[in-house]
């Protein structure tokens, strides 16, 4: 296990140089940057202005001297704030992190419970419950379902605030501050668990339904194993399996859907500040933000095929 590991690990590192390239390429080919929209400038000063940022060099030198700055922790410096990339990033995506590793964490142990429960108790009242109210939670985009959030339970009850992450004017430290940006992060977290409920849930219960009905789940109940050790123990670690397949992709999607989620609850993460990189052409935040975003996809790849391992003892990581 630990030789696959360090060989997906080294194998990693091409990808993500290949990975790099592209990004770099992609956003180099596109029309414009961030002085070309100060059209008021003239041609000399938005000449000079482009030379004093390296934008004048050829593209193949921009993208080695891109490049090795990331190796060595700089991400470039960002045009819009006026500072480096990895500062601004600092600032924000932990904000980020914090709702998308909650809403991940919670989201899956709902879909878990629910979508056993509802495999186990196939087509009974319970099923059917659950499975109108994931399709219902599916089919509302999620701006829509925000705002009826925000309408109803911090407008009209008033028991949640309705954005940000602390209150106005706050200067709370320590394990009341903790509560603080907790109580901020109710209504974020839950629209992002409600959004990512459903698919996962249905993925859970369609695994239960095929694999309860296999060969070895019966034999494993004439042999009078109870019925709580069939479903737990024999029958999850095999429906677990399509859903490990997901993990890949949980975080980098959660990052980026938690742009419109962060732009509703006016949450100060890395959503609005890759929203304003994109309306100014600012190029350096949105390459290293992609470049993020596939980091974290590959990583998830890599934890997936862990997880597959210690899922299913027949597999084995050579």
């Amino acid at each position: 296990m630990k030789k696959y590991i360090l060989r997906r690990i080294l194998i990693m590192i091409p990808t993500l140089i290949g990975v790099s390239i592209l990004i770099f390429f992609l956003f180099a080919a596109m029309p414009g940057d961030y002085f070309d929209s100060f059209v008021r400038l003239n041609p000399s000063k938005l000449a000079e202005l482009k030379a004093l940022y390296g934008l004048d060099q050829p593209i193949i030198k921009r993208y080695f001297i891109w490049i090795s700055g990331v190796f060595s922790g700089n991400l470039g410096f960002s045009l819009k704030y006026q500072e480096s990339v990895t500062s601004l990033l600092n600032k924000y995506i932990w904000n980020s992190f914090i709702v998308a590793i909650v809403s991940v964490i919670i989201s899956w142990t709902a879909a878990l419970i629910i979508g056993v429960a509802s495999a186990v108790k196939q087509n009974s009242w319970f099923d059917r419950i659950t499975t109108v109210g994931v399709f219902v939670f599916m089919s509302f985009p999620s701006f829509f379902l925000g705002l009826l959030m925000i309408k109803f339970i911090s407008v009209d009850l008033n028991i949640l605030p309705i954005g940000g992450m602390i209150n106005t004017g706050s200067t709370t430290t320590g394990f009341t501050y903790i509560l603080e940006v907790g109580k901020h992060m109710i209504l974020p977290v839950t629209l992002l668990t409600l959004l990512n409920l459903g698919s996962l849930t249905r993925y859970f219960r369609s695994g239960m339904i095929d694999v309860i009905k296999m060969d070895f789940i019966r034999t494993a109940r004439a042999k009078g194993l109870k019925e709580k050790t069939v479903i737990f123990r024999h029958a999850l670690r095999n429906a677990i399996l399509p859903a490990i397949t997901l993990l890949a992709f949980e975080l980098p999607g959660l990052f980026s859907g938690a742009i419109i989620t962060e732009q509703i609850f006016n949450w100060p993460g890395v959503g609005h500040i890759q929203l304003e990189a994109v309306s100014t052409r600012d190029y350096p935040v949105l390459m290293s933000f992609t470049l993020l975003l596939a980091t974290l996809t590959i990583l998830g790849n890599l934890l997936a095929d862990v997880l597959y391992a210690y899922a299913d003892p027949r597999i084995r990581l050579k």
